[in-house]
């Protein structure tokens, strides 16, 4: 077996540093010699403090000097060829011996923190893991080496954790797109990737970030949110559960409308779920985040142009290409370009049931904004032949933002009537009422619903939803938080 561990020349130490993202650019600013009596509680304080984004400075320090000894004593090429569990398990023993021989006197408990922190920093992604794995953080925002927020709630804090330098951010940067197969340089400074586990990032590199390069998380939940989750945290009613739902597994064309961070493709996830396991259903993203349990999923993802300008494959080739692959449903992470015109076409022959997300304020501006898209993605069409196709195609609109007090709500569900005068006519189902704001911030109010009828009731009869729908339709249904 590959030994991760073993003595290496000067030379070779350099080299090896630089292979693990040159961690080595910060020593010379660090004193690895400590006084063990002046050493921090270091357990106490990364349990009380250091989930929640906070970092004593003395911890830091430590971690570093363990670093400076650490990293002459590792074989980068033996560790590409070791199993991930083997090789965090020899890296265990190194970082046992380094500690030895730096005489630390520290408990069992106090080198398990030390070897976390170290593992992360050589494997994984340094101070940015014990974000990743706190499951109350949506979001983490970094604004330089100096200013990381974090989402937790659906409220903005600002931690304690920095980042060396402008090194050390980019550094992170470069390991995360090299563990997806993209390249982030001056050359290509803007970057849309993700996680191995599915989390969205950002990436824009100086001097188009004023502040450094910034990197933007939105975090993947490890436990899919279900519709009863939703119901639960007050971000629909049991009634609008009842008909999303239906529509659903009713095969009705749905489009979910929302601000930045409303909860869209959450959302689109949850819907997901109604659909039968019977159906062969293709997902298409720029980013792949879209975690569907069917067992005929096939995952499609957009992919940018090289360093050469080739080899761009965009969402509207995907969906294109998808058309000649058989499928029941085509679910689109975000519909931002000509792709709407090839997916209207797609809904209004044969491939009902297909769903996709917009960036808008409200219903009717939704449908503005798919307009807009097949018009300038070059579409001669008259403006009331797009909108007739969109009046033919889309069944329903779903609208969910994010409130002042960090909730997420469904605002309104509309239904798509029909046209009249060139115009598209929707009709309101179910909306959200607000009431109050107490004194904490928190909104109150009351999901309603119109007491209007589907259109498309004799569709859900024949998938035999009809008396759900007409059940979660009825006017006198009121659900208050």
């Amino acid at each position: 077996m590959n030994d991760f561990g073993r003595k290496k020349t000067e030379h070779e130490n350099v080299s090896a540093s630089k292979n693990v993202g040159e961690t080595l650019d910060f020593i010379e600013k660090n004193n690895p010699n400590i006084d063990n009596k002046n050493l921090p509680d270091i357990a106490t304080y990364h349990e009380a403090h250091h989930r929640k984004g906070k970092a004593h400075p003395d911890f830091t320090k430590i971690r570093n000097a363990a670093l400076f000894q650490l990293l002459p004593k590792l074989d980068y090429d033996a560790a590409a060829s070791l199993p991930h569990d083997e090789l965090v398990k020899q890296l265990q023993d190194i970082i046992r011996l380094v500690l030895i021989e730096m005489k630390l006197n520290l408990n069992r408990k106090e080198e398990e923190m030390l070897e976390t922190s170290l593992i992360d920093e050589i494997l994984g992604l340094g101070p940015l893991e014990v974000l990743l794995t706190d499951p109350e953080v949506n979001d983490i925002l970094i604004n330089g080496p100096k200013q990381i927020f974090i989402e937790r709630r659906g409220k903005l804090e600002l931690t304690d954790i920095e980042l060396r330098d402008e090194q050390h951010i980019r550094n992170i940067a470069n390991r995360i797109c090299a563990r997806v197969g993209r390249h982030v340089s001056n050359a290509s400074p803007l970057v849309d990737t993700r996680l191995e586990d599915g989390s969205r990032v950002n990436i824009i590199l100086p001097p188009l970030s004023l502040r450094g390069t910034a990197i933007s998380i939105r975090k993947f939940s490890v436990k899919p949110f279900t519709m009863a989750d939703f119901v639960n945290n007050g971000t629909l009613s049991q009634e609008m559960a009842n008909f999303l739902e239906a529509s659903a597994a009713s095969k009705m064309n749905i489009i979910i409308s929302g601000g930045t961070g409303s909860g869209k493709t959450t959302l689109l996830n949850v819907l997901s779920q109604s659909i039968p396991d019977d159906e062969r259903i293709i997902t298409i993203e720029d980013s792949a985040e879209l975690n569907l349990n069917q067992i005929h999923v096939l995952p499609l993802e957009a992919r940018p142009a090289n360093t050469d300008d080739e080899g761009e494959v965009t969402i509207r080739e995907l969906v294109v290409n998808a058309l000649r692959m058989r499928p029941d449903r085509i679910i689109v992470g975000e519909v931002r370009g000509g792709e709407i015109m090839d997916m209207l076409q797609a809904m209004n022959t044969g491939h009902e049931g297909s769903m996709g997300t917009v960036h808008a304020n409200g219903p009717a501006q939704s449908l503005t904004r798919l307009e807009n898209m097949a018009s300038m993605a070059g579409f001669l069409y008259p403006i009331h032949v797009i909108r007739r196709q969109l009046a033919e195609a889309l069944n329903i609109i779903v609208q969910i933002s994010r409130m002042k007090d960090g909730k997420r709500r469904i605002t309104s569900i509309h239904e798509i009537v029909g046209m009249e005068d060139d115009e598209i006519v929707l009709q309101e189902l179910f909306k959200y009422s607000f009431i109050s704001r107490d004194e904490q911030g928190n909104i109150k109010g009351d999901f309603v619903s119109s007491g209007n009828e589907s259109v498309n009731i004799e569709k859900y009869k024949m998938f035999g939803y009809d008396d759900q729908v007409i059940e979660a339709l009825k006017k006198d249904n009121k659900d208050g938080e």
